[in-house]
């Protein structure tokens, strides 16, 4: 009977396992082979050269350019995404009725289409798009919100954070509603304030919500093209050219694959290892709170 339990449980994982060997490992192996030759995708000789892309897309200044670039989209995105969707999980939680309805609308976003989006917003903040004629007619003010450096980081981290709150919210909604209301019951007999409220319990008490939200924004953080693509191209000045653009220029532009795929190895490390640093960090402030 052990057996044919064991037998039939291969058989029901089997789809997934093969969808990993497929699209995960052997496209891996194949990453790993490609980073130590020099092979542009065309030319039918693959020529072994070892460590040399490593070792180059270390010294490149634009490798490195995109190594900062992505912690400053980490930097904005992340809260912004933490914000938002906080306001969407305590203002639909702290609806009479059809929290269902509206959750669904605010999760809307999430499903729409990066490309899509990002072509709305470009057109919105064109030089002739609505929002900026409103601004030169109504206060005199050009803005190239594309084309300076801060700003350009701010809206692409502005239109992906706007994209994910509604999902975040969702789970976010789901820690809400897992907190019992005796709590809040008891600190509004002790006289807490609603801002002392939410800093000492609800906060606090989010804690396994607040974790995979942050968790899933981190990652997001370090796997920006789409937006960035359609927006800004990686510039003004390469000041959003991340580590997917610089991974995509190299790759499809400059037909160097070998090169990408090295860029693209050790992008996966940093990403791992900050992904790891930030779980420990949100680990220890969970245990400082309770929760081990």
């Amino acid at each position: 009977m052990k057996k044919e339990n064991n037998k039939l449980g291969w058989l029901f994982t089997s789809p997934y396992l093969i969808f990993t060997l497929i699209f995960f490992l052997l496209p891996l192996l194949w990453s790993f082979w490609l980073a130590l030759t020099d092979w542009n995708m065309i030319s039918p000789n693959i020529n072994f050269v070892g460590a040399e892309n490593f070792i180059q897309a270390l010294k490149n200044p634009a490798v490195q350019s995109a190594f900062f670039v992505t912690y400053k989209f980490l930097l904005v995105f992340v809260p912004l995404a933490l914000f938002m969707s906080m306001i969407i999980a305590l203002l639909v939680n702290g609806l009479p009725k059809f929290k269902g309805l509206f959750m669904v609308a605010f999760f809307l976003p999430y499903l729409s289409s990066g490309v899509v989006t990002s072509l709305i917003v470009k057109g919105l903040l064109s030089y002739n798009g609505p929002f900026n004629i409103f601004l030169r007619n109504t206060f005199n003010l050009d803005i190239d919100w594309l084309g300076s450096p801060n700003t350009a980081i701010f809206i692409v981290s502005l239109m992906i954070a706007w994209k994910m709150s509604g999902y975040y919210g969702l789970i976010l909604i789901s820690g809400l509603a897992n907190i019992n209301e005796e709590i809040y019951e008891a600190a509004s007999i002790d006289g807490a304030s609603k801002w002392t409220t939410f800093w000492k319990i609800t906060f606090p008490m989010l804690y396994p919500a607040l974790f995979t939200v942050i968790v899933l924004a981190v990652g997001i953080s370090f796997g920006i093209f789409t937006e960035v693509y359609q927006l800004t191209g990686g510039g003004p000045n390469f000041a959003t050219n991340t580590w997917q653009m610089e991974i995509y220029n190299q790759a499809f532009v400059n037909l160097k694959s070998g090169y990408a795929s090295a860029i693209a190895l050790i992008s996966s490390v940093v990403t791992f290892m900050s992904i790891g640093i930030i779980r420990k960090g949100l680990e220890k402030w969970g245990e400082r709170n309770g929760w081990s």
